[in-house]
Formats: structure tokens, C-alpha cells, sequence
């Protein structure tokens, strides 16, 4: 038995030829989940021969581009890849507000294609998905099951962003904690407690300080990598995965600052600076 989590995508709003939108795939024991859909999330799937047929639910952790605008691409590839509508209607699992508004009506642009499609082929079925709500409150809730994987939502702090969560995915294998984008916080630290893998937005803010742009701005609402380290070693997690990286590093030199920065602040665990595919593996017998 056993449970990978894969990066499906480590960039930011600004596009990147190296870098797909945000996003993580965990697979625990024929379970396929995907969190975050940024933009080519479906490319980088295809990448790893994951259809999206094969997703079991996708789970949002805010409403902010570069975390959901690869979710129509997602929803309609799965509708045009499923020819015989054999597939289940997809669930989409978000914080109510302002991700589920978008989520109700995503697909509406593409009410017209959508029709031609269905008309051409003589199919009677739109993409099939269903959004799925719940109430982010200020602990930790279950939102999702199947067999022995259960996911479990918190609060995040990405203030002006209103219900911001980050997720908690328990498995037989072990735990993995997943961020989404939030500063450094309580809350951050109850979902990545005990974790096997943490997944944790990072940006390295004295860079950004340092820079004589209108980026400051960005400090407000960002995990900064000094405090990763020493939440993550506090929490004891096993492996820290840093991705959504800001700046992003161009060089090995720059991927090294964010893993200098994580060492400096005391964490002495297992530590990847992410790439996209970067990938770890839990196996029962090894924990």
C-alpha cells in the first residue's frame, strides 16, 4: 500500500514556461485526488498518464486565479475524454463563498461550445461535476471520504481573501498537509501537525523587501520560508515540500536560498524546493 504526493504545478500569477499553476496530486491506494487546478494542470497530468477521468474529487483552497483557472480545462477534458458518460459527475470540493460562486458558474462561458459539442455528437450530457460546499469555520472539519482516505479541511490565514483553507489528507500510509496560500500561522500549524509530507507555499521575504517594486504588497498575505522552517520543525513534520516559490528560482543558486533559508530557521527533517513532477512516496511499512 501506498501514498504519492506529486506537484502538479509550483508557479504563481505570473506564467512561467517552466512552472504550471499551483496544484498537488495525492494518490493513496487506487484514490486519485487533485488539489488546486492553476493553469496546465490537465497538460501536467497527462504528463504522469493521470486522466481526468481517473480523479476521484478535486479540492479548492481559495477563490484566486492562479489556484482555479485550470478547473474548466479539467471539467470539460474529463467530459470529452469520457465518450460513453461512464464516469461519475466530478466532485469539486470548496469553501463556501466567493470559490464556490466561481465554481457554480464556471463553465458558463462555454455555454455555446458546449451546445455545438453536445448537437455534433449526438450526446445528451453537459460535463458532468458537483460542487460541493462547506462552511470553513475555525477548526478542522472532515469534507470528504472514500475507502480508508479522508480529507479534512482548516482555515488559513490569506486575509483579504475570505475562506481561505488548507487541507489534510489522512491515508494508511500516513498524513499529508497541504497549505494553499497563507502566512505563517496557528491554524497552519493544527493541519501540518504530526505530518508525514507538508506542502507549504513559500516566498522568500527578505528578497521581496529588498526589491524596488510594488511587490511589498504580497508580504502581507504569504508564508515567509524562515517561518516554514520553524513551524515545520516544531510541528514535526517528516518532509517539507516548498512550492508556489516567490521569487521564483531561475538558478541552483536561487533554489538553494529557499532551502538555506528553511535549514537556518531549525528544521532538520526531509526538505524538497519543488519543481513540477517533484514527487514523495509514503509506503505503510516504513512508518
Amino acid at each position: 500500500m501506498t501514498t504519492s504526493v506529486t506537484i502538479t504545478g509550483t508557479g504563481m500569477p505570473v506564467p512561467s514556461p517552466d512552472r504550471a499553476g499551483p496544484g498537488v496530486l495525492v494518490q493513496s491506494n487506487g484514490v486519485t485526488l487533485q488539489f488546486d487546478a492553476g493553469r496546465a494542470t490537465t497538460m501536467r497530468l497527462a504528463a504522469l498518464g493521470v486522466s481526468p477521468v481517473d480523479l476521484d474529487a478535486v479540492f479548492v483552497t481559495h477563490h484566486h486565479s492562479d489556484h482555479v483557472s485550470g478547473l474548466d480545462d479539467l471539467v470539460m477534458s474529463r467530459w470529452i475524454m469520457d465518450r460513453l458518460d461512464e464516469a461519475p459527475a466530478l466532485p469539486i470540493v470548496a469553501p463556501e463563498g466567493a470559490a464556490v460562486d466561481f465554481l457554480e458558474r464556471m463553465l458558463d462561458p462555454w455555454e455555446h461550445d458546449l451546445a455545438v459539442r453536445s448537437a455534433h455528437t449526438e450526446r445528451g450530457t453537459n460535463p458532468g461535476y458537483t460542487v460541493r460546499p462547506f462552511q470553513a469555520g475555525d477548526g478542522l472539519i472532515e469534507v470528504w471520504s472514500l475507502g480508508n482516505v479522508r480529507v479534512i479541511a482548516g482555515p488559513v490565514r490569506h486575509e483579504p481573501v475570505a475562506s481561505a483553507v488548507g487541507y489534510r489528507i489522512e491515508t494508511p500510509d500516513g498524513l499529508v498537509a497541504i497549505s494553499g496560500d497563507t502566512l505563517v500561522c496557528p491554524e497552519m500549524a493544527a493541519l501540518a501537525e504530526g505530518a508525514d509530507v507538508l506542502v507549504y507555499e513559500a516566498m522568500r521575504f527578505d528578497l521581496i523587501r529588498a526589491r524596488p517594486d510594488h511587490l511589498h504588497f504580497v508580504l502581507d498575505y504569504h508564508a515567509d520560508t524562515r517561518l516554514i522552517g520553524a513551524q515545520a520543525q516544531e510541528s514535526g513534520v517528516k518532509h517539507l515540500i516548498l512550492t508556489h516559490l516567490i521569487p521564483e528560482p531561475t538558478t541552483d543558486e536561487a533554489r538553494q536560498g529557499f532551502a538555506d533559508d528553511i535549514r537556518d530557521a531549525g528544521y532538520d527533517g526531509c526538505l524538497t524546493v519543488a519543481h513540477d513532477f517533484s514527487a514523495v512516496t509514503l509506503r505503510r511499512e516504513e512508518l
